[in-house]
């Protein structure tokens, strides 16, 4: 296994949207990691090639400089280029299989997974470990069909080996609802880089996935 589950705890999962530009995103992922996010993923839906590049490398570089890893979203060519430590992809993104044969065997791919079919699947093409949910309601994509239950999150940290973390409207009020469930960590976007002081709203989400 190239990742330990505790490095999972409070993944970081960044948003642009409360971000005023490139300097401000660091910022942000800066105090994140300051108030104990223990992993990045950057996410990027509108820029440019050239300039998710450009940023991947800024924030890669940051995050290693402070300890914690950074994989990039959907996007394995800039993973590469970017030096990042590998990717997350979704079930409509690159296949598993094929982001393995292009990173190698030293990097990352983490994998989407909303039931035991497509974790148990992932975890056979080499996904190190899994982004399940959505946990909760979620205004940052379209969950319709996609939501997982307690009883499922179970079902799922049950049926691999990997190390599973829930995504999907995770707030500081909702997180406890997932104790018990077999994860490794939460995933969040909205309640850390939304949140008028990212650092300690980090220090306040970290016990809470500690405790799952």
């Amino acid at each position: 296994m190239k990742i330990n589950p505790g490095e999972l705890r409070l993944y970081a999962v960044t948003d642009r949207a409360w971000a005023r530009d490139t300097d401000h995103l660091l910022d942000q992922i800066e105090a994140a990691v300051r108030g104990g996010a223990t992993f990045v993923q950057l996410r990027e839906k509108e820029l440019d090639a050239r300039s998710f590049l450009s940023e991947a490398r800024w924030v890669v570089e940051l995050c290693h400089k402070m300890g914690v890893r950074c994989v990039i979203n959907d996007n394995v060519d800039v993973a590469l280029l970017s030096g990042a430590d590998g990717v997350h992809v979704g079930q409509e993104d690159m296949a598993c299989e094929k982001a393995r044969a292009m990173l190698g065997p030293g990097r990352i791919i983490g994998v989407s997974a909303h039931n035991v079919e497509e974790a148990r699947a992932a975890e056979a093409a080499g996904a190190d470990y899994l982004g399940s949910g959505a946990a909760f309601p979620t205004d940052t994509k379209d969950v319709r069909g996609h939501f997982v239950t307690p009883e499922g999150f179970r079902a799922i940290t049950g049926a691999v080996s990997i190390p599973v973390v829930a995504i999907g409207g995770i707030t500081k009020e909702n997180l406890p609802q997932l104790a018990g469930c077999g994860l490794a960590g939460a995933a969040v976007v909205s309640a850390l880089f939304a949140q008028p002081d990212v650092e300690a709203a980090a220090r306040e989400l970290l016990p809470l996935c500690e405790a799952l």
